[in-house]
């Protein structure tokens, strides 16, 4: 068990291991990625918020700049906050035609984010937009997609519908990548509920994932990853496994990356932070490792454990983003979700009580009928 964590801070445990998380991670992360000897003799252990670079376009962004997943992902929290309720693509796609800067792709964004807007603001239809990103596989969305899982807090079901309807925008239907992307939704989803553990996230991860690729990968490498006591342990062993590359983006395809995350997330049981210093360390695609493994963390033990000094430099790194999606703070974010998510479950429970009532209703003319 985790103790007793409210719903609200787990809501905020979520954002803020993304994006404290994304920060960190992105800045051993850089173009191609450091392997985990590079970070080792740099930092030892990497704990810290540094400036970097990205994209190799001479902007030196401050430490607790966040990057292209988290802007990404403040798309979806502006759709949901202003629907106040779940989304869909459409939804989605609305906030992007409106809030992305057509001068972000290769700056902020990946550049082939430029072609899905383009896309975004014909007539066609935003399920349709995915089919037009040419890495199916890509954990574009599922380092990303937070925010689908929080709005459908302890509905396991309806945050998988949503992921897979959404995540159409980013990757084609039925592709790896949204399978992949089921994981995080489910994982936060079942995350959210107050008697949730470790555990029942990854069987909550089990029962509702893909059986045949997704989670026959995690089992695996839970099972073989099981000795592992520390971050270092776990990326030795990892180096043998996620080693690919020689083609565009090799290592952010998401089965490496979200099964990284599981796995350090299950290792640190579940710590926000101690889920987002082992996931910065290991290597190759950091920060998105971090934003999977402290997202997910985030949502099931809450903000406890993160250093408000990392939550303030990212807050202050915001303000000074060109271009950005969005200059909400991290708890403006985190309560813009918690409220959509109250205003739904007040739909819902008005739902039940007019619903309810007819029952009632209907049960009594039949006994008055017999």
């Amino acid at each position: 068990m985790t103790g007793k964590v409210s719903s609200k801070d787990k809501f905020f445990g979520c954002i803020a291991g993304v994006h404290v998380g994304s920060s960190m991670g992105a800045i051993v992360e850089g173009y191609n990625g450091w392997d985990y000897e590079r970070i080792e003799k740099e930092f030892g252990t990497l704990n810290q918020l540094l400036p970097y670079e990205h994209y190799k376009n001479g902007w030196l962004r401050e430490p607790g700049t966040t990057e292209d997943g988290v802007e990404r992902q403040k798309l979806m929290i502006t759709a949901i906050m202003e629907k106040g309720d779940r989304v869909n693509a459409e939804d989605v796609r609305r906030i992007w035609v409106r809030d992305i800067h057509p001068n972000v792709a290769g700056v902020i964004s990946e550049p082939f984010e430029a072609e899905l807007l383009t896309m975004a603001k014909s007539k066609i239809s935003a399920k349709d937009i995915g089919r037009y990103c040419d890495y199916a596989g890509l954990n574009s969305f599922a380092r990303s997609c937070h925010p689908i899982g929080l709005i459908n807090a302890g509905d396991v079901e309806s945050a998988k519908e949503d992921i897979l309807e959404v995540g159409q925008l980013y990757q084609t239907t039925n592709s790896r990548g949204l399978k992949w992307a089921c994981v995080t939704g489910v994982a936060i989803a079942e995350a959210t509920k107050p008697n949730a553990t470790v555990d029942s996230v990854i069987g909550a991860i089990y029962d509702h994932c893909d059986k045949d690729e997704v989670v026959k990968e995690i089992d695996r490498e839970l099972n073989r990853t099981s000795h592992c006591k520390d971050f270092r342990e776990l990326r030795e062993y990892f180096d043998g496994v996620y080693s690919g590359e020689g083609v565009p983006y090799y290592m952010s395809y998401a089965n490496e990356v979200v099964t990284k995350g599981i796995c350090v997330f299950k290792m640190e049981k579940g710590d926000l932070y101690n889920s987002m210093i082992s996931a910065v360390n290991l290597g190759r695609d950091t920060d998105c490792v971090a934003a999977v493994a402290a997202g997910i963390a985030g949502s099931l033990t809450g903000s406890k454990s993160m250093p408000r000094k990392f939550i303030e430099q990212v807050d202050d790194a915001t303000t000074l983003i060109p271009n950005t999606n969005s200059r909400r703070t991290i708890k403006e974010n985190a309560d813009g979700l918690y409220d959509a998510f109250q205003n739904r479950l007040r739909k819902m429970q008005r739902y039940v009580e007019e619903m309810g009532e007819q029952s009632t209703h209907n049960n009594t003319f039949l006994m008055e009928e017999k």
